[in-house]
């Protein structure tokens, strides 16, 4: 009597008791879960009459519309594995990740065919192409059209092929963003999907009332879990094809939006657009963020000029992804709202379903709870990996002891809160002495004159590293050098303040909206080692 652990099941519920529901708001088009679930299931067989069987991989090149979602639902149920794109990637890493991957059949949309274009005749396994149609938007490259595709299907006399599906099944080839090496492939299970869009619901209180805005780019890990969670619920699906903020902060209204995730970049966008003053937003959506630490600042700047409830989260792609979640207690009403906004900007606790996570001394043993030892978060559970595609040697490495390594440095605080202080990679080593550098962008954003700022450490012939701030200003702002310098020295142990400061117009960043350091670190060191 034991049934498999899928979040594809939740599909079915859904068709069931909410058939003429709105499940899906794309611009003008809306579905009911009756007319979203015929999609999908034309979709399924249209891929196994072209002749995708359980086992083979997909990949899926499309922005947050209708059709990745239905790309979701449909692939995957026939037992089949989706492997989600980053479009804005170049063509060689798509080349990479495509070949890599072992896709045979590829789904993009029109507007981004153009890296494919370039390396379509290198795509060795590729058998056929689908390509969504969009206005103004034309391609060279050969392929059916989507609607053609699935519209040649007639549910009356077919129907989807039985598969059994197990629940250690791959479900999803996630690529990671490829910051410092080649992209990975992140093998995510039908029972760690399950698992994750099961504390995506619980611990974001998704509710069937819900209307969810899919500002994270559903190709990040499933939308972080979005793209079952609010199935499952019966909630409302609202695509967005583009981060737009004057556009998000109207949809707020226009649709109700009641929930939505993001990286902190996207915050920063929709508190700094100029609409932000001017929009009154009545529904107060709730808002999840992760992805890199977020700083206080910007949690109390949300939540007072657009009124969102912000709750932080932790993952990683490897996780499914959350692992951690900042849960609000009824005693941190009575602080004040800086207070409140430093305590949300910890990482937090185990989420409910996921397993156990803590912070370890390089031999292994917990950290002590004391805000102040700082060790590498680690994991085990139901939501990790099952490793890496085709790479034994690094799963191996990263689940030593029966532990995922994350290679997020953090410390634990005696309430059993965990708040990351870097990565290992980003922690600045200066004349032995350690320095955050998600603190000094903590500091740096409550600036009136900062909109944005990367800290990352620079060769220096007595210390070995200093800290140098990467500044993007806020319009018509114009602190010196100087003035930054002296504003962290205010606020810090001075050894903490950064010794450089340089003012640019953007920041590096991945799709998802993560600081790429290492580019920036690259300029300094690289040019460093040529001196020398």
């Amino acid at each position: 009597m034991i049934t498999t652990l899928t979040p594809l099941d939740w599909k079915r519920r859904a068709i069931k008791y909410y058939p003429d529901k709105i499940a899906v708001i794309d611009e003008e088009k809306r579905f009911t879960y009756k007319e979203f679930g015929e999609r999908v299931d034309r979709l399924s067989i249209a891929l196994y009459e072209a002749g995708i069987r359980q086992g083979d991989h997909v990949a899926v090149m499309l922005p947050n519309t209708h059709y990745m979602l239905e790309s979701f639902y449909g692939i995957c149920q026939l037992g089949a594995v989706m492997v989600p794109l980053n479009y804005r990637l170049a063509a060689e890493d798509l080349n990479y990740i495509i070949n890599h991957s072992d896709a045979k059949m590829l789904i993009v949309d029109e507007e981004f065919c153009g890296p494919i274009e370039e390396t379509i005749d290198s795509l060795k396994n590729i058998k056929q192409t689908v390509i969504v149609s969009v206005k103004n938007q034309s391609t060279t490259l050969e392929g059916i059209d989507y609607e053609t595709f699935i519209n040649r299907v007639s549910l009356e006399e077919t129907s989807l092929p039985e598969v059994t599906i197990n629940e250690n099944d791959m479900l999803t080839l996630n690529y990671t963003s490829g910051t410092t090496s080649k992209p990975k492939g992140v093998m995510l299970t039908h029972r760690g999907n399950y698992m994750n869009a099961a504390n995506f619901m619980f611990h974001l209180n998704v509710h069937h009332e819900d209307v969810y805005l899919h500002t994270l780019p559903m190709f990040h890990c499933n939308g972080w879990g979005g793209v079952w969670a609010l199935t499952a619920v019966g909630g409302t699906h609202v695509c967005l094809r583009k981060v737009d903020p004057p556009y998000i902060l109207s949809l707020f209204e226009k649709e109700k939006i009641s929930l939505l995730c993001g990286a902190p970049t996207v915050i920063n966008m929709l508190v700094n657009a100029p609409e932000a003053t001017e929009t009154n937003i009545t529904t107060r959506p709730r808002m999840a963020t992760a992805g890199s630490p977020p700083a206080a600042a910007l949690i109390q700047k949300a939540q007072e000029i657009l009124g969102l409830h912000m709750t932080h989260v932790y993952g990683l792609t490897e996780t499914s992804p959350f692992i951690l979640y900042c849960e609000w207690k009824k005693e941190f009403d009575k602080k004040d709202e800086e207070e409140q906004s430093t305590i949300k900007a910890r990482q937090g606790i185990e989420l409910v379903f996921n397993g156990e996570t803590k912070v370890v001394r390089a031999d292994g043993t917990e950290v002590a709870w004391n805000g102040e030892e700082l060790g590498e978060i680690v994991t085990r559970g139901n939501v990790v990996m099952a490793g890496y595609y085709k790479d034994p040697e690094t799963t191996a490495e990263v689940m030593r002891g029966g532990w995922f390594h994350t290679g997020d440095l953090a410390v634990t605080y005696p309430d059993g809160y965990i708040e990351i202080r870097d990565r290992a990679k980003d922690m600045i080593i200066s004349g032995g002495e350690n320095i955050s550098s998600t603190e000094l962008e903590g500091i740096l954003y409550k600036h009136p004159d900062v909109l944005e700022v990367a800290v990352i450490a620079i060769p220096d012939e007595k210390w070995g590293e200093v800290p140098k701030a990467i500044v993007v200003l806020k319009p018509n702002a114009n602190p010196t050098e100087e003035d930054l310098i002296e504003y962290c020295r205010s606020k810090i142990a001075r050894f903490k303040a950064p010794k450089a400061v340089e003012f640019v117009e953007a920041l590096p960043k991945t799709a998802t909206g993560k600081l790429q350091k290492y580019l920036l670190r690259n300029q300094h060191w690289h040019a460093e080692k040529k001196v020398n």
